[in-house]
């Protein structure tokens, strides 16, 4: 028998369509998958029967053979053992095929027959509502993600033998407990609790009227850290398209619940979803600023997104880490090129630096007085001429 289900891979944050096709005929006893797949996609299959047969489930000694179109794009992750499963299940009669071109299955199945929880499923749900597909089977802790996806339905399944009663239409396959979809939005340090520090505090206020880049430049103790923290409070609300970009750079990361007001896997709303605000560390890599990876990932400018990025102790970063932010800063969006495929994420943050001594540039310039510790001049030479494009011109401010 024959048979066909829908899932999806993530390419930056948007999803691309994935078919998997299952034939069970006579012959050789072998269990085949094919397509262009990564190695923890070809484990898939032994996942998979492992799990059904500890479900009581056998897979009778004919040749299986799975499908992954289409064929020239690289598919990985672990997110394909659930459409897998559904689709040997069709293919060997265990549940109807009728039913199952209108439905979307993502997850990843565990030895015992549990589904488990896996990345991007927010921008998979996006894409099949494009697709017009009805149904979404998902892991049971991304239901809530996946329900902000509105005029779709979203079954969360804990098991196999959850999703084999949903396709048979069996009321054991429905939950009975309450869904919850309403959250709070977290509260995020209040910029009005600033008391004092009325120039630096203006600053902040025009820097922020028009998303402009802010350099902070004080002695160690005086609020820089903690200003910086309370701008995201004064930055306008997040539109519904926003939130919804927001939350899929975080679903495609793995953070969706990160950050939230509650830690509950079944509770999630857009109202949790608020202006970032990322502080990377000085030691942070080219890599983990941009993002990258074997499996490539949103970088720390990506989650600074529609927020804000503060980079502390600015002189202290590798000036190779510094020359990323050149291109995203003027083009708005990070653009990674892989061998196997090119992803691209949208990078529109405000900048906000703070650092603790003044450069020689500055000192030049008259923005700052010659302090008593020179030390570090040569040192930081260049981070005033590496920032003075973003810095210098009629839009930034350097206090």
């Amino acid at each position: 028998m024959y048979s066909i289900v829908s899932t999806a891979i993530v390419s930056g944050i948007r999803s691309i369509p994935v078919f998997i096709e299952a034939d069970v005929s006579d012959g050789m006893p072998v269990f085949e998958m094919v397509g262009f797949l990564a190695s923890e996609v070809r484990e898939a299959k032994e996942r998979v029967r492992t799990a059904l047969r500890n479900c009581g489930i056998v897979l009778p000694p004919k040749r299986i053979t799975v499908n992954f179109t289409p064929a020239d794009i690289r598919k990985s992750g672990s997110a394909f053992d659930l459409p897998v499963a559904a689709a040997v299940l069709a293919a060997l009669g265990y549940v109807p095929a009728e039913g199952l071109g209108e439905m979307f299955f993502t997850g990843e199945v565990g030895l015992g027959g549990d589904v488990k929880m896996v990345p991007g499923v927010l921008p998979m749900v996006a894409g099949a509502k494009e697709q017009g597909k009805r149904i979404c089977v998902v892991p049971a802790g991304n239901e809530a993600e996946a329900s902000l996806v509105e005029g779709i339905g979203v079954c969360g399944v804990t098991s196999l033998d959850e999703m084999i009663h949903l396709l048979r239409g069996d009321p054991r396959g429905t939950r009975t407990e309450p869904f919850n979809i309403e959250a709070t939005a977290p509260k995020l340090p209040d910029f009005a609790e600033i008391s004092g520090q009325k120039l630096v505090k203006r600053a902040c206020e025009i820097a922020v009227s028009g998303m402009h880049n802010l350099l902070m430049i004080g002695p160690p103790g005086a609020g820089k850290t903690m200003m910086a923290k309370r701008i995201p409070s004064i930055l306008p609300p997040l539109t519904k398209e926003e939130q919804m970009e927001l939350a899929g750079i975080c679903s495609v990361s793995g953070r969706f619940i990160q950050g939230g007001a509650a830690n509950d896997q079944r509770t999630a709303s857009l109202s949790s979803v608020v202006r970032p605000f990322r502080a990377p560390h000085h030691t942070i890599t080219p890599q983990g600023l941009a993002g990258g990876g074997v499996r490539p990932k949103p970088g720390e400018i990506s989650l600074a997104h529609k927020g804000v990025l503060f980079l502390d102790e600015l002189p202290e970063f590798q000036k190779n880490t510094l020359e990323i932010l050149r291109q995203p800063m003027e083009e708005k969006c990070v653009r990674l090129v892989r061998f196997a495929a090119s992803c691209e994420y949208p990078a529109d943050f405000m900048l906000v630096a703070a650092m603790n001594i003044a450069t020689t540039k500055l000192i030049q310039c008259g923005i700052a007085e010659m302090p008593e510790n020179k030390a570090f001049h040569g040192f930081c030479s260049f981070v005033f001429s590496l920032f003075e494009p973003f810095f210098c011109r009629g839009s930034s401010s350097v206090f």
